[in-house]
C-alpha cells in the first residue's frame, strides 16, 4: 500500500503550484466587466456588429489546408502507442471524427470571421461534451463538462462548434435537411432567449443560478420522453465513488487494486523494487502538490483518505494519448474515493488566441470549469508529475455523471435536447462574462439565427470531406489504427 499523501509531503510545494498572476492588460478576460448600466453595455454588444455583421458569422469558405497534418500537429507529446486507437475511434463515424478534431476547428475558426464579443470559452461545446454531474449539495445539474480547451475568446466559437454538432448529430441519425434546421433554429433562439433572461437577472442571481436535471424534464414535449430522461437521471445518481470500487477493483495477495482491463485500465510496469520505490515518491509528491491547490476545507477532507492505488485509464476520444491516471483511496478502511487524473496540454485554441495567463495548464482548466459550471467537484485541482514536467488536473472519476445516448434520439428528442445545451451554454457564458454584451451583439431578431444554421450545415459538410480524408488515408495505409 502506497503511503499516506496528506500532509507528509508538506507544504513548501506550494511553490510550484500556487499562481499569483494578474490579467495583462488588452486579456479578453477583462472584457466582461460589467460596468455601466445595463442599455449601455447592450448598445456595445450592438457596436460590435459594425465591426462584423452577424450575417458574416454564416461565412464557412474554408481555406485549402491538410486535415491530416493538423490532426498529425496534435498528436505531439501524445503517449504514441496510443495514437492508433485515437484513429480508431475517430475513423467509425464522422461525429467520432468531429470529436476528436477540435484542433481542426479552432484552425478553421481562426481563419474565419467572428465577433470582437470575448468570453471565457468551453472550447469544445459540442453536444457530447455536455451532460449530467453533482453539485456539492448533492443536486444533479446538467451543463458542460469539459474543460480541457478553456480559453478567452470570441462568443461565437463555442456556438458555432455546438451548432455544427447537431447537425452532424441529425444526418448520423438520417434526418432531413428540413429536421435539421428545425434543431438549429430551436438551439439559436433558446440560446438567445436564455441570454436576455439572464441580462435582465440579479447578478448574484446568474452566479448562484443552476440549471438542474429536473428542468429538463419540463421541456420534455411528451410522457414518454420525460421517461426516458429520468431513467438517465436516476442511473446518474448511482455513479459515486462505491459503485466504481464495486465492478473495478480486485484483491490481490491480500490488497485491493484498481483491476486490468487493457488496453483501456493497466498498470505502470515497473521492473524492480527501484522503479517501484521511484514511482510510489513521484506520485506521493503528485498528491502533495495537488493537496495544496484544495482550499483548506478540502484539504481537511482530503487528508483522512489514504492512497492505495493509480493506474493508467485511456479516455474520450480528443483525448486518447493524453496521460490519464486514476486513484483509488479509501478512509476508515472501507470508504472508497476515486479520483482521474487527466493531463492538461495547451488549448487547440491557443495557437489562435492570447496564452493562458496560468503556469499550470491544469490550473487553466480549473479555474475556467470552476467559473463555467454553476458547480464543480470538490476535488477539483491541478498539480505536476515533477519528472516529465506534464501538466494535469484531478477530479472525481465518477460522481453522479451521467450522459444521454444522443444516437438513440429521434427529431423531438434532437431538438429538446438542443434547446438544454443552449440553455446551458447561455447560463455559462452569462455567467463566466457579461450577458448584455451578447445580447447586444445577438439581438432579437433571428439574423444571428440565420448565420448560425447556414454555418453548421456547411460545416457538417467540410467535416464528412475531412473524415473523407481520413478514411482514405486509414485504407491506404498510411494511419494505423486500433479498435
Amino acid at each position: 500500500m502506497l503511503n499516506t499523501v496528506a500532509a507528509k509531503q508538506n507544504e513548501p510545494a506550494a511553490e510550484h503550484v500556487d499562481s499569483k498572476t494578474v490579467a495583462a492588460p488588452g486579456d479578453p478576460s477583462t472584457m466582461f466587466a460589467g460596468r455601466g448600466s445595463l442599455a449601455m453595455r447592450v448598445e456595445q454588444g450592438k457596436a460590435a456588429r459594425k465591426t462584423m455583421p452577424r450575417e458574416r458569422l454564416a461565412d464557412c469558405k474554408v481555406e485549402d489546408r491538410d486535415p491530416l497534418a493538423l490532426l498529425e500537429a496534435s498528436n505531439v507529446g501524445r503517449v504514441t502507442e496510443l495514437i492508433p486507437i485515437r484513429y480508431g475511434r475517430m475513423v467509425q463515424s464522422p461525429f467520432a471524427f468531429y470529436r476528436g478534431a477540435a484542433p481542426l476547428m479552432a484552425f478553421d475558426l481562426s481563419k474565419l470571421p467572428h465577433s470582437s464579443v470575448n468570453v471565457q470559452l468551453g472550447g469544445d461545446a459540442h453536444l457530447a461534451n455536455f451532460g449530467l454531474f453533482a453539485s456539492p449539495e448533492r443536486r444533479i445539474l446538467f451543463g458542460p463538462n469539459d474543460f480541457d480547451e478553456t480559453l478567452p475568446g470570441p462568443f461565437d466559437w463555442d456556438v458555432r462548434r455546438l451548432a455544427a454538432s447537431f447537425v452532424i448529430a441529425a444526418r448520423e441519425r438520417g434526418f432531413a435537411t428540413r429536421d435539421q434546421r428545425g434543431v438549429e433554429h430551436r438551439l439559436c433562439e433558446t440560446f438567445r432567449q436564455r441570454m436576455t433572461e439572464f441580462s435582465r437577472m440579479d447578478t448574484l442571481d446568474v452566479w448562484y443560478y443552476q440549471f438542474q436535471a429536473e428542468s429538463m424534464l419540463a421541456i420534455a414535449d411528451t410522457d414518454q420522453e420525460r421517461k426516458k430522461e429520468r431513467a438517465v437521471i436516476d442511473a446518474a445518481r448511482l455513479q459515486s465513488s462505491r459503485s466504481v470500487m464495486n465492478h473495478s477493483t480486485e484483491t490481490v495477495n491480500g490488497k485491493l487494486r484498481i483491476k486490468d482491463v487493457p488496453p483501456l485500465v493497466y498498470h505502470v510496469p515497473l521492473e524492480s523494487p527501484h522503479d517501484q520505490k521511484q514511482y510510489d515518491s513521484m506520485v506521493r509528491r503528485f498528491f502533495a502538490d495537488y493537496r495544496l491547490t484544495l482550499p483548506d476545507d478540502r484539504r481537511a477532507l482530503f487528508d483522512r483518505y489514504e492512497l492505495v492505488d493509480v493506474a493508467i485509464r485511456v479516455v474520450g476520444i480528443g483525448s486518447v494519448g493524453t496521460r490519464c491516471y486514476e486513484a483509488l483511496f479509501m478512509a476508515d478502511g472501507e470508504c472508497p474515493l476515486f479520483l482521474q487524473l487527466k493531463e492538461a496540454r495547451a488549448s487547440a485554441l491557443e495557437g489562435y488566441l492570447p496564452p493562458s495567463r496560468y503556469p499550470n495548464h491544469g490550473q487553466r482548466v480549473v479555474n475556467g470549469q470552476r467559473l463555467l459550471q454553476s458547480a464543480s467537484d470538490i476535488f477539483l485541482g491541478w498539480s505536476k508529475m515533477q519528472h516529465t514536467g506534464n501538466d494535469f488536473y484531478v477530479r472525481q472519476l465518477r460522481d453522479m455523471k451521467g450522459a444521454f445516448d444522443f444516437t438513440t434520439f429521434d427529431v423531438e428528442d434532437l431538438s429538446e435536447y438542443a434547446a438544454s445545451c443552449a440553455h446551458a451554454l447561455a447560463h455559462s457564458m452569462a455567467k463566466a462574462g457579461d450577458p448584455a454584451l451578447l445580447v447586444g451583439y445577438a439581438g432579437k431578431s433571428d439574423a444571428f439565427d440565420q448565420a448560425i444554421e447556414r454555418f453548421a450545415l456547411a460545416y457538417a459538410d467540410q467535416n464528412e470531406k475531412d473524415w473523407s480524408v481520413l478514411k482514405a488515408a486509414v485504407k491506404a495505409g498510411r494511419i494505423q489504427v486500433q479498435t
